[in-house]
């Protein structure tokens, strides 16, 4: 097989990764970790030249006067756990972005009392099969009946709360912390687990823009007075981000839709880039992906509130990113080949490989990449 039809197929996308390496616990200070900077151009040559740095240098490696966008998202607590009627232990997770609830959102009568009610999509794990119709009790007043069964356990369910859903979530959910860190969620990942620049009122997502983790308070103010433009989409990240690429021939594979929110000032900040020449750096693969999949869907970067499902694998282009700030990812996810895209799998992988050795920390709480 050759590199070049490697880049099709699922085994490409292997490496080899010490179980140690994968980060269970941010560190101890956020905006302290490791920075792998890679050149994103130079196919030709399968092992780029690459640079060891530290996040905190990253106003001097980003391309000069590029804007900057980032995903404003904020997690929810979106993890329950309850009780069935038989009083067997159950768990749900709420994969609907919130604003989405809210906008079905009807008036319910629940127990004599005023509540409301809305369909949504979840998770529901437990001992037993829960059988359609069944209603599953959680904290907060928060009840939970299962409507129909979907693919790869998806359940379309009706939520009923009542009060305030994100405050009840907050009172009695858990943050729902990627499959491949090994212990249940603690009060440090209620902040950790969330960017620094994560708005209340972009709260649904179920998984947090891990790129942006790294970034503090006075990074943002450094960048700023260094002239770095900044503006924000919001990408309501799904549990689609963990799914795992099933098809061999990875062009068969259909990525799970995720709500997008471009604002007209992004969407103007975009336009007045490209048209000065500056380069546009997402922060993260949920940013690029907002940003080329409205490209895609309306020819360019536009105001936007709606769905995308893009899937970005070698050999499809990037019509607006320029340069891109992520983490380290899992092998056989499409969030690999998404970064293969952008740089090349062959040069992307010997960058791993190079992580690796060197003992960099991998996924959610990890270190990050610069590829410019």
């Amino acid at each position: 097989m050759t590199p070049e039809e490697a880049d099709f197929f699922l085994s490409g996308y292997r490496f080899d990764l010490p179980p140690e390496q994968i980060a269970q616990f941010p560190p101890e200070e956020r905006g302290t970790s490791r920075l792998l900077v890679m050149p994103r151009h130079g196919a030709a040559d399968p092992r780029p030249e690459l640079r060891h740095a530290a996040f905190g240098e990253l106003p001097d490696l980003l391309p000069p006067d590029a804007l900057i966008v980032a995903n404003n998202s904020r997690v929810l607590q979106a993890r329950l756990l309850g009780l069935r009627s038989t009083g067997g232990k159950v768990e749900f997770l709420l994969l609907t972005p919130l604003p989405l609830v809210m906008e079905r959102a009807a008036p319910h009568r629940a127990d004599g009392a005023d509540a409301f009610s809305a369909e949504a999509e979840g998770l529901i794990r437990c001992g037993g099969s829960v059988r359609e119709g069944e209603t599953l009790a959680f904290g907060a007043g928060i009840r939970v009946t299962l409507l129909e069964s979907g693919p790869f356990g998806r359940r379309r369910v009706r939520l009923v709360w009542r009060g305030d859903l994100a405050r009840a979530f907050a009172a009695t959910g858990h943050i729902p912390l990627p499959p491949y860190i090994k212990r249940a969620d603690g009060e440090e990942d209620l902040s950790r687990y969330q960017t620094v620049y994560a708005r209340e009122e972009k709260t649904g997502s179920v998984a947090a823009p891990t790129a942006g983790l790294h970034f503090t308070p006075a990074l943002r103010e450094k960048l700023a007075a260094r002239g770095f433009e900044w503006a924000e989409v919001t990408l309501y990240v799904g549990y689609g981000t963990f799914s795992p690429v099933r098809s061999e021939d990875i062009r068969g594979h259909r990525m799970h839709r995720e709500y997008v929110e471009v604002p007209e000032a992004t969407a103007e900040a975009v336009a007045r880039a490209r048209a000065e020449g500056r380069p546009v750096v997402a922060v993260g693969t949920t940013s690029a992906r907002a940003l080329e999949g409205v490209a895609e869907l309306c020819g360019r970067v536009q105001p936007y509130a709606g769905w995308t499902d893009i899937f970005l694998y070698p050999g499809r282009s990037f019509r607006v990113v320029d340069a891109m700030l992520t983490n380290f990812h899992l092998p056989e996810s499409s969030l690999l080949m998404l970064v293969s895209a952008f740089a090349g799998r062959e040069r992307v992988l010997a960058a791993y490989a190079e992580a690796v050795a060197r003992g960099y920390r991998f996924f959610s709480y990890g270190d990050a990449m610069l590829i410019r």
